[in-house]
């Protein structure tokens, strides 16, 4: 396959994707462990918590695969939300899970993670291997650097990101790698309501913003 075609392939992911999410509303990407099962801590607070963000109108982004994406997968459809699964096709991962309401497949991790942020009123990071923290530390620098608007960054469990809100505070920032406002950019939660609770105010924060603004005040003269 050579460079131009491999650029239409890449653009036809994008369109595809494009096209298929155009119309999914407020939604929140959920990343974790493809390895983790019931009745793993993890698993089930993955499919609570989608659960309870479908219940309050939102659908749910995973990977589509097993594990934590299929936790939240899960917990969508028990929410009556739209459970959406963005696959990528791997040499040893198997397909989408079965509680995928919207599939899409992709070949390219980029053009993947660009739909993961794109459509995503809030990233839920839940504990994972490599693949989950790149997607925690790219969305942290997209905000970071501006590139996108500062959304929830919610780490879920604390006992697992413990130690690494400690290398943060205590060598990253310490060193000046980092300014002290960027550990604002994530919240580490054990609670499920309060996640609920911080992506729905983001949420309704951005709508109301988003709203015209009133009409100025007549003027003198034209009151009168």
């Amino acid at each position: 396959e050579g460079d131009p075609w491999r650029v239409l392939r890449i653009q036809a992911e994008f369109v595809a994707g494009f096209d298929a999410l155009a119309t999914v509303g407020p939604a929140v990407t959920f990343f974790g462990s493809a390895r983790v099962r019931p009745p793993d801590p993890m698993y089930d607070a993955a499919r609570a918590l989608a659960a309870e963000l479908a219940r309050r109108g939102f659908a749910i982004i995973t990977g589509g695969g097993p594990g934590t994406m299929e936790a939240a997968n899960m917990g969508a459809r028990e929410g009556r939300g739209l459970s959406v699964g963005l696959n990528i096709e791997l040499p040893f991962e198997q397909g989408l899970n079965e509680y995928v309401n919207l599939g899409i497949e992709f070949h390219y991790f980029f053009v993947r993670k660009t739909m993961f942020v794109k459509y995503a009123e809030a990233f839920v990071i839940f504990p994972g291997g490599f693949g989950t923290m790149d997607e925690l530390f790219e969305a942290l620098t997209l905000i970071q650097t501006g590139k996108i608007v500062h959304f929830p960054v919610i780490m879920f469990g604390s006992a697992y990101w413990a130690g690494l809100q400690q290398w943060i505070r205590d060598r990253v920032l310490a060193e000046g790698k980092i300014s002290a406002e960027d550990l604002d950019l994530m919240v580490v939660t054990d609670d499920i309501e309060e996640a609920a609770d911080i992506v729905q105010q983001y949420y309704q924060r951005k709508v109301l913003e988003a709203q015209p603004k009133d009409r100025a005040e007549p003027k003198k003269s034209d009151a009168q």
